[in-house]
């Protein structure tokens, strides 16, 4: 059914402004290879919402992984010892995997996720690179960067114009007081290569799960701006040619969603505390 009317709780199709059925989506995103949750990191409330899908995915789906963008990949055996029980307490483990350096957000936001995939023994893997990878690649581009020091992530396909163009506009557009004023400027390479840093990280690592004899459905906690409208992380994953990616997102305005953001995106009140 098209809607012109946004509820909470609804999950509606963005190019067709249908409204869809939770199982419905449910079910489109378990027989996918790589399913992308996107969020805003400060917001309780997208969490939850992460939280309920991956509990609806893990009831249709026994193989699962989940990636972190919050964690860099040499974490993964913190990851895993965590998964498999042997932390005495969540501040231990919080302190083991570095969360005051890796991450700036409060841990409480993402302890629930983390305590489901502790509960279900799902293995939890790092998404991202070291830090200075970021930079080192924004400021000298990745030919600069000898091979053993790219922290296992190959060149980013390059930016296309669209995307080029979404950066800029999610980024302040052309404020008289900003060095670059179009997205073609070269000003602006610098950010845009290291925006694909990450991007190109994430897909790298989801690759890596993905090309096992046993893949499993690989859920990506990653944050929006690397995933709407097919840019970021998917355009990379497609480069990678790691299979079906969907891609869902939360939706808090009062206006439809545009067309192509993501496969489907879910209603959440934007007066929901947190």
């Amino acid at each position: 059914m098209m809607t012109s009317k946004i509820t909470p709780g609804q999950w509606i199709s963005p190019e067709s402004g249908k409204t869809l059925s939770h199982g419905d989506v449910l079910k489109m995103a378990a027989e996918a290879g790589t399913v992308l949750l996107g969020e805003q990191h400060d917001q309780a409330a997208q969490h939850r919402w992460q939280l309920h899908v991956l509990a609806g995915l893990r009831a249709l789906r026994d193989d699962l992984a989940v990636g972190y963008e919050m964690f860099p990949a040499r974490l993964d055996p913190v990851l895993k010892r965590w998964t498999d029980g042997d932390y005495a307490s969540e501040a231990a483990f919080l302190d083991d995997a570095e969360w005051g350096t890796v991450w700036g957000f409060p841990s409480g936001l993402y302890m629930p996720l983390f305590r489901f995939c502790r509960q279900f023994r799902i293995p939890m893997h790092g998404l991202n690179c070291r830090r200075p990878l970021v930079t080192e690649v924004g400021k000298l581009g990745w030919d600069a960067i000898p091979e053993a020091e790219r922290d296992g992530v190959t060149p980013a396909l390059a930016a296309t114009s669209a995307y080029r163009q979404y950066l800029f506009d999610i980024t302040g557009g052309g404020s008289p007081t900003r060095k670059s004023q179009g997205p073609d400027d070269p000003a602006f390479d610098r950010f845009v290569r290291a925006q694909q840093v990450w991007d190109r990280s994430f897909a790298c690592r989801i690759a890596n799960l993905r090309n096992t004899p046993t893949a499993p459905l690989v859920i990506g906690i990653i944050g929006r701006g690397h995933l709407e409208f097919g840019h970021g992380t998917p355009a990379q994953l497609a480069d990678l040619d790691t299979g079906p990616v969907v891609v869902l997102l939360p939706h808090v305005d009062s206006h439809p969603p545009a067309k192509g953001i993501a496969d489907a995106v879910f209603c959440i009140d934007a007066h929901e505390d947190g």
